[in-house]
């Protein structure tokens, strides 16, 4: 099992970015590979067990189930059902930690996966840097780029 910890630091208050990230079909209006998502079955967003389909970029189409969602721990979990790449198992989970200093927020994101062998090089740098990494410095650029009063979800 191929287990990754990613985290950053994102200059805006935790309850900003958790009114972002917390919507689960939300990816699509911050992270730079998702194209659009839409939940099946027209479940609520924030419904244990509910799917996420979602288009990236290059045409690929994915599905993740909402595990665990918390706003007191302002975290969430989730798994890959269906993916075109070789990722096996995938659990991510996602929490977000005040950071006192500057009213900043401390997001720390996980996941483990089992994959084929010899792809794992390759596995592990798409999940760190294509997804993780990407998604941190999206969000990253956008509350920069937002004063304030905006960036909002």
């Amino acid at each position: 099992m191929i287990r990754i910890v990613r985290s950053t630091i994102i200059d805006a208050p935790t309850d900003r970015v958790w009114a972002l990230l917390r919507d689960f079909n939300g990816h699509d209006r911050w992270h730079p590979a998702v194209s659009r998502s839409a939940i099946e079955r027209g479940q609520s967003a924030d419904r244990l067990g509910c799917v996420r389909r979602f288009v990236l970029r290059d045409g690929s189409e994915l599905r993740e189930r909402l595990l665990a969602l918390s706003d007191l721990e302002q975290s969430f979990s989730y798994c890959l059902l269906d993916t075109p790449v070789a990722l096996f198992n995938y659990v991510a989970h996602v929490r977000l930690a005040p950071v006192t200093d500057g009213d900043r927020t401390f997001w720390e994101w996980r996941g483990s996966f089992s994959t084929r062998k010899g792809e794992e090089p390759a596995m592990t740098r798409m999940v760190r840097e294509d997804i993780y990494d990407a998604g941190f410095a999206a969000v990253r650029a956008r509350f920069a780029a937002a004063p304030a009063t905006e960036g909002r979800a």
